[in-house]
């Protein structure tokens, strides 16, 4: 996640201003690593549009108004379709094969509070996982999550294990409860998935008639990688907060909505206190 900006020749990532120059190239060192990719897997860089975070008390404030960069967008999010299916069939294929997205995760996010000790060790077993990337230069995702899909990732193995010790301290918590009321609706448009006003309107709209005390989006298609990720929390903004959200023993219900749009899978996740 992070704000994009360009000001005459000059890039800003992650609140660091770099050459456009170097700019593209951070853009084309994550584009080589996808097709290197022996699976021709995307690369999703959570450092810039994985997670849109937002507060109920403040939807507008800066620190969660994420705006997602259009390139990376456009070069991350291209899914391997077969030219002779049109997109609208391969759109209602893909969302059949993943219309038990939300009770997967209901199950696994119910099964980390149950259990957060155990869960610990499944963190820790992840690391394995963790690929370093070569040849980087300052300001470019160096450590890579690369188990069927690849997750850019920011500080690596440390925020793992941070994890873990967290999950360690944490008591057993109650189950959530799936609420459609809560749900926020999913857009039509590819376009709105990448305009950050989309998630914060319709959160507006919900809090009309519900509870909303945070909410986020996720890109990541499968569910154990997108719930461990979620509980891990390795991005440079907001994080923690969306551990802090799956394991918060205050809230009692969760809202999961997700779908393929176009070629890109967009999930978003609410939690409440109440309804």
């Amino acid at each position: 996640m992070g704000c994009r900006c360009i000001q005459q020749e000059y890039e800003n990532i992650e609140n660091e201003i770099m050459k456009k120059e170097d700019y593209l190239n951070y853009i084309k060192d994550i584009e080589n690593e996808k097709n290197n990719s022996e699976n021709n897997d995307d690369l999703i860089d959570l450092r810039e549009h994985g997670w849109q975070i937002g507060d109920s008390n403040n939807i507008n404030d800066k620190n969660f108004d994420n705006n997602i960069n259009n390139e990376l967008i456009e070069n991350l999010n291209k899914e391997n379709i077969e030219e002779k299916l049109n997109l609208e069939d391969t759109n209602q294929s893909k969302n059949d094969k993943y219309s038990d997205y939300p009770q997967k995760m209901l199950k696994l996010i119910n099964q980390i509070r149950a259990d957060p000790q155990n869960y610990a060790n499944e963190i820790e077993n992840s690391i394995k996982n963790i690929v370093k990337m070569e040849n980087n230069e300052e300001n470019k995702p160096k450590y890579i999550y690369k188990k069927k899909i690849k997750v850019a990732l920011v500080k690596g193995e440390p925020a793992f294990k941070q994890a873990a010790e967290i999950l360690r301290n944490t008591n057993p918590l109650p189950p959530l409860e799936l609420k459609n009321e809560i749900c926020v609706p999913l857009p039509e448009k590819e376009e709105d998935i990448k305009d950050p006003s989309y998630l914060n309107e319709q959160v507006k709209l919900l809090k009309e008639n519900t509870y909303v005390d945070i909410f986020f989006k996720d890109l990541i298609k499968d569910p154990e990688i997108s719930a461990l990720l979620m509980v891990v929390d390795d991005s440079a903004k907001n994080s923690g907060k969306k551990r802090q959200a799956v394991l918060n023993p205050d809230y009692k219900y969760i809202g999961i909505s997700s779908k393929f749009i176009g070629k890109t899978f967009i999930a978003y996740f609410t939690f409440s206190k109440k309804i």
